[in-house]
């Protein structure tokens, strides 16, 4: 049995899987199985996986798309290994990810879930994105991961393969906040091992969902929905959320873009019922963000 699967789920990006594809493959520590899923792909993604050699390496092809979550959740399925992570086809692992990774589980053996630190590379703009070297309970981790206090992606996460199937793997329906929406439901029974190593690169893609503003308001309502415990128990992180979008078009002049959000936001059931009204409570809901960070750069650098 390998020590940990990859999965690569992947959609006519033949430009840059071989370069995510080549950065497993290179790693310092080859005990692994790599997992492609190639999701329907019409640009000669094929061709190109016709040509991996590693005996490492296996694929998954979808007839006809799917999506990326089904594309994730059928990797999680057929991994071997006790533990998975993930890469997205358009990011890249440094040569020593698996290897930082492995090395904080098989040292916590009572930890279920990793997620690393990395750098978001747009254009010749850079951005690390590294998190305290710190263990939260489940608790700490939940209220986090609803402040936004901790980097997080798809391709930083690594977990046991028992947990993740617990968890249900990643939500179909979900297209944008999927990560986000995964870990919550992780969050309700497992703390995680936040690792302040850069070991992978994300290269931010333009059209990508995650990449576009339009839409951000309502998917956050979406995960609202899925997790009520967000306005149960963070109501004032709610409200800071709500707002940030709105001013930072303010801020940036975008004033067609901050009307759509503020109309939307005026006819949300959930958030006019709870009167949440952007963006009031901006700097209330920021104060205690920046309580939870504080929180998390003074947790401990052990499992309780």
């Amino acid at each position: 049995m390998p020590a940990i699967s990859v999965v690569i789920p992947t959609h006519n990006r033949s430009g840059s899987l071989p370069r995510a594809v080549e950065s497993v493959l290179a790693q310092t520590m080859g005990d692994f199985e790599l997992i492609i899923v190639d999701d329907g792909s019409t640009d000669g993604t094929g061709r190109y996986l016709a040509t991996i050699a590693d005996p490492r390496a296996r694929v998954i092809c979808f007839a006809a798309r799917r999506g990326a979550n089904p594309a994730r959740n059928a990797g999680i399925e057929a991994a071997r290994a006790g533990i998975v992570t993930f890469l997205d086809s358009d990011d890249a692992y440094l040569a020593n990810r698996l290897e930082t990774t492995i090395s904080i589980l098989d040292a916590n053996p009572g930890i279920e879930l990793v997620l690393s630190s990395f750098l978001t590379i747009e254009g010749r703009r850079r951005s690390d994105c590294v998190n305290p070297g710190c263990f939260v309970d489940a608790a700490t981790l939940e209220e986090a991961l609803v402040a936004h206090s901790v980097f997080i992606a798809g391709s930083a996460i690594t977990a046991r393969t028992a947990a993740l199937r617990q968890a249900g793997g990643f939500d179909p329906d979900v297209r944008r906040m999927q990560d986000r929406d995964l870990l919550l439901r992780l969050a309700r029974f497992t703390g995680a091992a936040l690792s302040p190593t850069v070991d992978w690169h994300k290269f931010t893609t333009v059209g990508a969902i995650s990449y576009s503003k339009t839409g951000y308001l309502q998917s956050l309502v979406e995960l609202i929905r899925r997790h009520p415990v967000m306005l149960a128990r963070y109501q004032p992180l709610v409200r800071y959320l709500v707002a940030r979008p709105i001013i930072a078009d303010l801020l940036q002049g975008d004033l067609l873009n901050a009307y759509r959000n503020w109309r939307y936001c005026r006819a949300a059931d959930m958030l006019r019922e709870r009167g949440i009204r952007a963006p009031a409570g901006y700097l209330a809901g920021k104060r205690v963000r920046r309580a939870i960070r504080a929180r998390l750069v003074a947790a401990p650098d052990r499992p309780a």
